[in-house]
């Protein structure tokens, strides 16, 4: 068995790690020439590197560390149900109290008519049940045609065949003969990128309108659900115009068409609720949740669904399910996770302190000659970058390639914020402070300052044609 000291040097474990370690979404020989950064430790909403650099992450992980890191609370509970019964799965008619009090806890916490809870161990497994769930709901009511899903361009649901399928990220279609039959993609609520001369208002709405199109040219007896986050995240914080979810919610009341709000992002707390949901005035039939349900310690996922489709799937066996459905340290951590949350006022921080700052440190980076502008909802933001703040163009070169040259600049300078395409995404811990916004505002525009200079320098501040 291999044994790893974060002492090693840093070289040797970027050596050990190129050699035998294959990296989710990385062209690893690019990776293996360049060396991983090592990350060997965290606190609160910092992390520490091999090299001893302390870096603010203005990423929560993976949108998720919602506690920051170094609960002690957690690590206790962990350990404690690790002792107790450190697993047994809920299939063949058991179960286990951390599954029973987790479902409980989190129905309390759901929208009214959303009290039954399916577990998973990822966001992209919820999808996968909830592609599954909605079809045989409607078989069972008598209407197995009813079986296509839509969802939108650049939206992102995981990375599964399933829930890749459900996603509209063309890259990840162009792998794996992606997406499966009976899933269908619109256009998305991105505004700045698509809006041309159209209001935000006009947008929205034309938008919204495109699932009504579709359900139409489908057939709306062929058309099972709606599936989209509150506000998409990994497809660059696209918060939609106000228009754009009432009019969503018409449609879908108006043609039967269930709607799936994935809120493995959005949930607990990101948007300054418990769910983007109740931010975006969104009634779900079912919720998707991961990531901040247990702060990223543990993996753990699942789908929040409402009473009329537990119904009908309670009366039949539903031949699915997972291995780690409702594993108990999961369970127990993420029940201790929202415990920490409630105990905490963690909501009232992010609405009074954290969420303010954020938000006014945003806007000065707003004024940034690179920044078109800023898009803040809560605890998630992003900064479009462009070369012409007026025309909101897009630049001259390959999308991407200014947002990957400030990340870089980012990192320089000792801070996580991630690139989509050009640009710059901001989803730190729920915790952080007034005082850490204003280190994460003071290490952004700096990273911001170098980029524009090397685009001058390079004369790169070309709009594309």
């Amino acid at each position: 068995m291999t044994v790893i000291s974060n002492h090693l040097p840093t070289a040797e474990l970027q050596a050990l790690d190129a050699a035998h370690h294959m990296h989710p979404f990385t062209t690893n020989n690019e990776l293996a020439e360049r060396g991983a950064r090592v990350i060997t430790s965290g606190k609160g909403v910092y992390l520490r590197d091999s090299e001893g650099n302390e870096i603010l992450d203005a990423m929560a992980g993976l949108w998720c560390v919602n506690l920051g890191y170094g609960r002690e609370e957690l690590v206790k509970v962990a350990a404690r149900q690790m002792q107790e019964l450190p697993f047994y799965n809920t299939f063949f008619n058991t179960t286990h109290t951390p599954a029973i009090a987790l479902a409980a806890e989190l129905a309390k916490l759901a929208p009214e008519g959303l009290n039954h809870v399916f577990f998973a161990g990822s966001g992209s497994e919820s999808n996968d049940t909830n592609l599954r769930m909605v079809r045989v709901y409607w078989a069972e009511k008598g209407q197995p045609e009813k079986s296509h899903i839509i969802s939108r361009k650049n939206a992102y649901h995981g990375s599964s065949v399933g829930s890749g399928s459900l996603g509209g990220m063309a890259y990840m279609h162009a792998q794996g003969g992606l997406p499966i039959p009976g899933i269908h993609h619109i256009g998305q609520p991105d505004w700045w990128a698509e809006g041309g001369d159209q209001t935000p208002e006009e947008f929205g709405l034309a938008r919204a309108q495109e699932l009504e199109a579709k359900i139409l040219e489908l057939g709306a007896d062929k058309v099972a659900a709606f599936i989209a986050e509150p506000i998409q995240g990994a497809g660059g914080v696209i918060i939609p115009p106000s228009t754009y979810w009432p009019e969503i919610q018409r449609i879908c009341d108006k043609y039967n068409v269930l709607i799936i709000a994935d809120e493995v992002i959005c949930g607990f707390g990101r948007t300054g609720n418990w769910f983007g949901s109740t931010t975006m005035g969104i009634k779900p039939h079912i919720m998707t949740i991961a990531k901040g349900l247990s702060s990223g310690y543990m993996p753990i996922g699942g789908s929040i669904v409402c009473d009329e489709i537990a119904e009908v799937i309670n009366a039949i066996e539903f031949n699915h399910g997972y291995t780690y459905s409702g594993h108990p340290v999961c369970a127990a951590v993420a029940l201790e996770n929202l415990r920490i949350m409630q105990d905490e006022n963690v909501l009232d921080h992010v609405n009074n302190v954290a969420g303010p700052a954020l938000n006014a440190a945003l806007t000065q980076l707003g004024d940034h000659p690179l920044v078109g502008g800023v898009n803040v909802k809560g605890m998630m933001a992003s900064l479009p970058l462009t070369p012409n703040k007026a025309t909101r163009a897009k630049f001259a070169m390959d999308a991407g390639t200014v947002g990957f040259m400030c990340r870089e600049r980012c990192f320089a300078n000792n801070l996580v914020m991630r690139h989509v395409g050009d640009r710059m995404i901001i989803s730190p811990p729920l915790t952080i402070t007034a005082d850490e916004v204003e280190i994460f505002h003071k290490r952004a525009k700096t990273a911001l300052d170098e980029t524009y200079k090397a685009l001058k320098d390079g004369d790169m501040l070309t709009a594309a044609s």
